[in-house]
């Protein structure tokens, strides 16, 4: 999740509530100095390293690293004629980002008509996170965008029952599941593969990926599309999901302690700048 996005606190679709007397304004931003060092990487190349990149948190969005221009190498970023507008901050300018013998239109911007209230992001330009070959915080790549302080993950073992049934079969029944519980996500529940029944499920060509869990592997069951997931190697952070399953109870039914559970809205987010697709060896690091 994070602040911002998900149902986080400052997301539009915030599953809490501020105890405040006067209405708050439906859209609200945030930007804090990120207090790490990062690193971009381009055409094989390091063109901008700072200890002094600022968060933004924009609703709806995965957070964004601004880096300051003197921390860019200079050469690196080609002015162009492209200019959009930022619904909350004002102008924006675009760069061709240019290293070596390679270079990319639309992938970088700043923010060049700032209101007084967002001084933190003067003179600061953001990378296309996925046109870029990596951002490095220290020595190790983060993959799908900045790290967000705010998002937890926390995993519990329980002894609630959890089935799920599709088309009047039973497809898995566990009196062992883990429930898993991210930050601004409902919580879901995960269960053994020795308490499913494999062959229910159907394996779905290709990957998503979840910059804190890893690689996910998908499944139809009967008609439905996606209706089942797994973490196959799952990071060692969250490994105690690894290689069980979950399903989406908008496609199947599934219930807990005999109550059937609903998918809760404002789970999809939008990234931001130009998309590069991960490959699965690319986020595995072969």
């Amino acid at each position: 999740m994070g602040l911002s996005w998900q149902q986080g606190p400052l997301s539009t679709t915030r599953h809490g509530r501020f105890l405040v007397p006067d209405p708050l304004p439906e859209r609200m931003l945030f930007a804090e100095r990120l207090r790490r060092r990062m690193r971009v990487r381009y055409a094989n190349e390091w063109i901008a390293d700072s200890e002094d990149v600022v968060l933004l948190h924009e609703p709806g969005r995965y957070p964004v690293a601004y880096f300051p221009r003197a921390d860019v190498r200079d050469g690196v970023l080609l002015a162009t004629d492209r200019t959009t507008r930022h619904q909350d901050l004002g102008e924006t300018s675009w760069f061709t980002v240019r290293a070596g013998d390679r270079q990319t239109e639309r992938a970088a911007w700043e923010l060049t008509a700032l209101p007084e209230h967002a001084s933190e992001l003067r003179g600061h330009v953001a990378f296309a996170w996925r046109a870029m070959d990596g951002f490095y915080e220290e020595d190790e790549r983060i993959l799908g965008h900045a790290a967000d302080a705010y998002h937890r993950i926390d995993i519990r073992d329980t002894s609630r029952t959890l089935e799920v049934r599709s088309e009047g079969r039973v497809v898995a029944r566990s009196e062992r599941p883990v429930v898993v519980y991210e930050s601004g996500f409902a919580p879901r529940w995960y269960v053994p593969r020795a308490d499913v029944d494999e062959t229910a499920l159907t394996p779905v060509e290709g990957q998503t990926f979840c910059p804190y869990k890893g690689l996910a592997d998908y499944y139809d069951i009967d008609g439905s599309r996606k209706a089942a997931w797994s973490y196959r190697d799952a990071y060692a952070q969250v490994g105690r999901v690894r290689g069980l399953v979950s399903f989406e109870p908008d496609q199947v039914e599934v219930l807990l302690d005999g109550k059937r559970l609903a998918l809760e809205p404002g789970q999809q987010v939008v990234p931001h700048g130009v998309d590069r697709g991960l490959d699965a060896a690319e986020v595995r690091g072969t």
